[in-house]
């Protein structure tokens, strides 16, 4: 039987600027770059680190064009990661940000993106048991259409086409070992690769970028193809929580994101129903948990 507990060396966050790029997002709301973008009252970021913080990742790296980030984040995550985080410059490409940070962080890395406000621990370990089960040495995580759309109808818009299988990216990459790190030269020249055909092209070879296009065959089918082409065993990694593909990008994925968080919230009830609770003798196991019953 395969062995799926992954221990993770380290995640790589993604929060730089696409040169000579206003971000409209970060610009309509005031701050210096996207990362920065509340979401639900806190930096959009933030919600991407905590999630890290529960991984067993030895070391976090966030790779960003912005000094002193660590401080106008004003996040009590910063604090609370301590050494585990490290922030790095990041380069004029997304693949060389990559490659730089490998040659400090412990394998396997996982790469995601600042705009990933949805990743949470759990898939984060899914990605890493998924990984494993395949017994590839890089994957890419991806959510079923219908998972997608379950989470929110207006979440994702885009979705790729394969003869078994509708998916979405979900902007987090598995890279098992050093020698894997060929399979980030999909990122050169920019990111969201697999939105733009000439990067595919670049990436996968015209013949897989019209399989991967088009749907021209099942998912593993083709993932195989590409594989020999980059000379690195890299498959799709299906994740169950269809949120996970909707990432941050415009007010309208905002608002889905933010209303994914509202629902999954646990429910609150009032200070004053706590304490008519108490009166009747039943205490609310959270006024407990706050020190205020025995």
């Amino acid at each position: 039987m395969t062995d799926t507990s992954v221990k993770l060396g380290s995640i790589l966050i993604l929060a730089g600027r696409r040169p000579g790029a206003v971000d409209a997002l970060a610009e309509a709301h005031g701050v210096a770059d996207k990362c920065l973008v509340p979401v639900a009252g806190r930096p959009m970021i933030a919600h991407v680190l905590a999630s890290a913080a529960q991984s067993d990742a030895a070391t976090i790296f966030v790779s960003s064009h912005h000094d002193g980030l660590a401080d106008d984040l004003g996040d009590i995550i910063v604090d609370r990661l301590g050494d585990r985080l490290v922030f790095v410059g990041a380069a004029d490409n997304l693949a060389d940000s990559v490659l730089a940070v490998a040659e400090q962080a412990a394998f396997p890395l996982l790469i995601t993106t600042a705009d990933n406000c949805l990743l949470s621990p759990d898939t984060i370990a899914e990605i890493g048991a998924e990984a494993a089960r395949l017994g590839v040495e890089a994957g890419v995580a991806l959510a079923r259409r219908e998972d997608v759309l379950a989470a929110h109808p207006e979440g994702q818009r885009r979705f790729y086409e394969f003869s078994d299988v509708a998916v979405s990216n979900c902007n987090s990459y598995w890279i098992g070992h050093r020698g894997a790190l060929k399979a980030a030269e999909v990122f050169r020249g920019g990111g969201q690769f697999v939105k733009k055909p000439v990067r595919v092209m670049q990436a996968f070879g015209l013949i897989n970028l019209l399989r991967f296009r088009f749907g021209l065959g099942p998912i593993h089918h083709i993932f195989r193809r590409i594989s020999r082409h980059l000379k690195v065993d890299v498959a799709p990694l299906l994740v169950r929580d269809g949120a996970t593909a909707v990432d941050v990008d415009n007010e309208r994925s905002l608002r889905a994101t933010e209303a994914i968080m509202e629902r999954r919230q646990p429910p609150q009830r009032p200070a004053a129903d706590l304490l008519l609770g108490l009166h009747a003798g039943q205490p609310d196991h959270r006024l407990a948990d706050a020190g205020l019953v025995g």
